[in-house]
């Protein structure tokens, strides 16, 4: 019997193609074997569906997380795989939050789009698809993770972020390497993916946005700090910070973390680095914020940050199990 793969289309630059005049617009995705005739020779079986509306990927948000994460678990046993066709802008937002809302996840869920639409003579899209469902339809080798597939490589979602605006290897992982490499033969790391689960899976649909990113820059003033630290309803803040972890050492500066601290608001330290790894007390500029009760990231991305925050502010309440958690890693998002 043939493997199955469903196809969800969420919109973004690799479901558009070109009209007579030129003009681009999405396609059906029912029509999916008229836009790539070579997967009328796969051996798995496709089916596909599109969310309503298809959205670009910059309004992405986490009602279209939810929706997605529906469609999956609707269809789980239905599927060998998913491939989720997505805009590049977001897709290792969305990536990472599809990582924590599956645990325990036995099935391949992989992420895809292009930098060019998929009716281009040059589109990157037709074999970032067809990669992408030969990954998700593998009868060889599971890959019960959420993934993203782009030129050539199989990266950890969670581990993903986005480098480049104008070249087709739009996306890197810095500090993890990537989980399969796709040439004459797709190439597994067997030892770099993660192993399958003996729970069953549980899904976890809740999102709370009440966060904000505080990117430290030089000359950055009381007034600015002040006023993200008392935005109204705010429950956590990540602070991006130079190298290791560290932040200036001015009384003010502390003085402000400290007091958000003491109102439960969480402080969660991420590096601005895009390879390595928050280390807080190595350095004297950042020895304060253990002191104050600042939750050290370890190398993990801007993007899992912002989602894994959501999702633990969405589904736990209390903030010393939150904070235990961020320190911990639950989907591979960080090395400890």
């Amino acid at each position: 019997m043939k493997n199955a793969v469903l196809i969800i289309y969420t919109g973004g630059t690799i479901g558009m193609v070109q009209d007579e005049k030129g003009a681009l617009h999405p396609f059906e995705m029912n029509r999916i074997y008229d836009a790539l005739p070579q997967l009328k020779h796969a051996a798995y079986n496709i089916d596909s569906c599109q969310l309503d509306p298809i959205i670009d990927s910059s309004n992405m948000n986490p009602e279209v997380w939810k929706n997605i994460a529906e469609v999956i678990e609707r269809e789980y046993n239905n599927y060998d795989g998913f491939v989720v066709l997505h805009g590049t802008d977001t897709m290792a937002y969305t990536a990472s939050a599809l990582s924590f809302v599956f645990e325990n996840l036995g099935k391949p869920i992989v992420l895809t789009g292009s930098q060019l639409p998929l009716g281009m003579l040059r589109t990157d899209g037709r074999e970032n698809i067809i990669c992408a469902l030969e990954i998700a339809s593998a009868q060889k080798m599971l890959i019960p993770e959420v993934c993203i597939f782009f030129e050539n490589k199989l990266y950890r979602g969670n581990r993903s972020t986005k480098i480049s605006a104008q070249n087709f290897n739009a996306f890197s992982s810095f500090n993890y390497p990537s989980l399969a490499v796709a040439g004459i033969d797709i190439y597994y790391k067997n030892d770099l993916i993660a192993t399958a689960p003996s729970q069953p899976m549980k899904v976890y649909k809740q999102f709370n946005e009440n966060i904000a990113i505080l990117h430290l820059f030089p000359g950055i003033t009381k007034e600015v700090v002040h006023s993200i630290l008392s935005i109204k309803g705010l429950e956590a803040v990540i602070i991006s910070t130079y190298g290791s972890g560290n932040a200036p050492t001015e009384e003010w500066f502390l003085k402000e973390l400290e007091a958000a601290v003491a109102k439960g608001i969480i402080v969660y330290d991420v590096t601005q680095c895009k390879s390595g790894s928050v280390n807080i007390g190595r350095y004297a500029t950042s020895s304060d914020l253990g002191r104050i009760g600042v939750v050290s990231g370890y190398d993990i991305t801007i993007e899992a940050a912002v989602t894994k925050m959501m999702f633990l502010l969405g589904n736990y309440t209390n903030k010393t199990t939150i904070t235990t958690l961020l320190t911990q890693s639950l989907r591979g998002e960080i090395t400890l």
